[in-house]
């Protein structure tokens, strides 16, 4: 069974003034069959956790750990992360002209897999995936999200999800800028993307997601590290309270 770890994790942003610490000491645990959500308010670290986990040149680890079944992340390059079985779907995913989508996703289950998909069953497992969420047919020939509406690439990232299979997802604002037909069909792919086999990472700032793909663990991220974790029930009482009172309790530290 597979397992993320993260251990007193610091990271920083390279700026024009130089290194900014972002995060200050992430400790968490996200094991296959499970699902955690991250909530927190703006600029608190929740996406700089993510790419830092992904291994984003712009984020420098100053200290810490991260851990896919006791193999050490961070002495991956990004593609050996992806092998490895970490995946992250990107809060803006970026428009790659001239590399078809058919053309991208082969490539990349090549990658993943150490093998070249055969054609006949390829074919049909990339038209079911697209199916289920809705994708046309066509879009399989357009360049990777070039002119794709924010739901257009979101469910491409989910589609990704689904054939890549990795063992640990990390989502990083999914649901942002989707309708709400949209945020019902890439959550119905979460949801069959999730198995005992899988463990996924939802970092949001709102519950609306949570109400379509409920998790296992909600944790409050402020100030660059996980301040309170509980149940579902967590992310209801932040629907009805806020972060006000994290943000001060970081202030206050």
């Amino acid at each position: 069974m597979s397992t993320l770890e993260i251990k007193d994790l610091h990271a920083s942003v390279s700026t024009d003034d130089g290194p900014k610490p972002i995060l200050r000491g992430v400790d968490l645990t996200v094991k296959a069959g499970e699902t955690h959500a991250i909530m927190g308010p703006n600029g608190s670290g929740k996406s700089t956790l993510a790419y830092a986990i992904a291994g984003h040149p712009k984020y420098e680890i100053t200290s810490g750990e991260v851990l896919l079944d006791g193999e050490n992340v961070l002495e991956m390059s990004v593609d050996e992360r992806a092998r490895a079985g970490l995946f992250l779907a990107m809060q803006y995913p970026v428009e790659v002209p001239g590399v078809s989508m058919a053309n991208f996703l082969r490539s990349a289950a090549t990658a993943i897999r150490g093998e070249a998909p055969k054609l006949r069953t390829w074919v049909k497992e990339v038209k079911g995936a697209m199916s289920d969420l809705g994708i046309s047919e066509e879009f399989a020939d357009r360049s990777v999200n070039e002119g794709f509406s924010g739901g257009e690439k979101k469910r491409h990232e989910v589609l990704q999800l689904a054939l890549l299979n990795p063992k640990i997802a990390i989502l990083d604002e999914t649901d942002s800028g989707l309708d709400v037909d949209a945020l019902r069909v890439v959550s119905e792919g979460v949801n069959r993307f999730r198995s005992p086999e899988n463990g996924v990472l939802l970092i949001t700032h709102y519950t609306r997601i949570l109400q379509h793909i409920t998790p296992d663990f909600v944790h409050v991220f402020a100030g660059g590290r996980v301040v309170e974790s509980g149940g579902p029930e967590l992310a209801d009482d932040l629907e009805k309270n806020g972060y006000e009172r994290f943000v001060a309790q970081v202030a206050a530290s």
